[in-house]
C-alpha cells in the first residue's frame, strides 16, 4: 500500500504545455504514471504527448474523472491555478513553483482544508511512491521499493538521503516533498497520520529544516499518535539569525524560535531519532529495519 500516488493515479498536468510541464509529464509517463489529462487556458483541443489538453480543471474532470493534480505553472499564476483545482473537486493537488506570494498561499492554505482537499507544496518535488507512480521533478532513478517513509522540506537533502538508502538495499514505500516556502499546503503534522496508518511503512524519516514551527509541531503529534520510529534531521545548524536560507521559510528570529537546537530538543523529548547528517539518517535506518 501507498498513499498519495499509484498504480490508480489518475494524473493532471496543469501547465503541461509549457518546456517544464512537457519535459515532466514525459518522464513521469515513463515512469508509469498515468497523465490522463492536461490544462493550459487557451490551449485547450491540442495534445501533448498523446495528453489530451483542455482549458479548464473542471472540463479536464469532466472527461477524465482524474484523482490527482500537479501544477507546472510560475508562482505569480499558482493561486489561480490551485484555486480552480480546489474548486473543481481535486482530491489531491501537487504545487511545484518556488516562491508563490505568502498571501495567496495563505488563502489556498485554508481553502484546501475548508473543501477537504490535500495540498502538497509549494516548492515541492512532489510525491512519489517508487515502483507505482510519480507526480513532480524528482529524479526517479535513485528511489527504490522498500518500507521507509520519506517525508521532507528540502528537496537536496531528500535526493542525498533516498540515495544513499537505494545503495544500501533500502527502499522507500512513499516520498512527499513538504516543501520549503513559508506556508506550506500540508505541513509534516498532516502528512504523518499516512505514514502510521500505512502498513508497508515500517521506519519514517522527516527531513526539516530551520525556521518555522512545523517541526516543534510534528514533535508533539509523534509523542501523542505516532507509534513507528521516526528520524529527524535538521537542516541549517549553523545559518546565523534573522537571515533567510535559501528557501522562504529557512530563517531563524532573533529570539531563537525556529532554531535547530529548539527543533531537536523537542523532537528528542518525542522519542525521534535526531540525526546530524544524512549519512547518519542511514546508519539510524539500519540499526532500525
Amino acid at each position: 500500500m501507498s498513499f498519495f500516488v499509484d498504480e490508480n493515479t489518475r494524473l493532471i498536468v496543469q501547465g503541461i504545455t509549457g518546456r517544464e510541464g512537457t519535459f515532466h509529464t514525459e518522464q513521469m509517463q515513463q515512469y508509469g504514471t498515468n497523465v490522463v489529462a492536461g490544462v493550459t487556458p487557451g490551449k485547450g483541443g491540442t495534445e501533448v504527448l498523446g495528453v489530451p489538453v483542455y482549458n479548464t480543471v473542471r472540463e479536464a474532470m469532466e472527461r477524465h474523472e482524474a484523482n490527482a493534480s500537479v501544477l507546472f505553472v510560475p508562482p505569480k499564476f499558482l493561486y489561480g491555478a490551485a484555486y480552480e483545482a480546489i474548486m473543481s473537486g481535486v482530491p489531491l493537488v501537487m504545487t511545484i513553483a518556488e516562491g508563490t506570494p505568502v498571501h495567496d498561499m495563505l488563502k489556498l492554505h485554508h481553502l484546501a482544508k475548508e473543501k477537504g482537499v490535500q495540498l502538497i507544496g509549494p516548492n515541492s518535488f512532489g510525491v512519489i511512491s517508487p515502483g507505482k507512480a510519480k507526480a513532480g521533478f524528482m529524479a526517479h532513478r535513485i528511489f527504490s521499493k522498500g518500507r521507509v517513509g520519506v517525508m521532507s522540506r528540502s528537496a537536496t537533502n531528500c535526493y542525498e538521503t533516498v540515495f544513499l538508502l537505494k545503495n544500501a538495499g533500502i527502499g522507500q514505500s512513499t516520498v512527499v516533498g513538504v516543501g520549503g516556502d513559508m506556508i506550506p499546503g500540508s505541513t509534516f503534522v498532516d502528512v504523518l497520520p499516512f505514514y502510521e496508518k500505512d502498513p508497508d511503512t515500517d521506519v519514517v524519516i522527516m527531513i526539516g529544516e530551520i525556521g518555522g514551527s512545523e517541526e516543534e509541531l510534528a514533535a508533539e503529534y509523534i509523542k501523542k499518535y505516532v507509534t513507528k520510529p521516526v528520524i529527524a534531521l535538521i537542516a541549517g545548524k549553523n545559518a546565523p539569525k534573522d537571515t533567510s536560507m535559501g528557501h522562504a521559510g529557512a530563517i531563524v528570529s532573533p529570539d531563537g524560535e525556529g532554531s535547530a537546537e529548539s527543533k531537536e530538543e523537542k523532537l528528542r523529548a518525542a522519542g525521534v531519532h535526531i540525526a546530524e547528517s544524512t549519512e547518519d539518517i542511514l546508519r539510524i535506518v539500519k540499526t532500525l529495519v
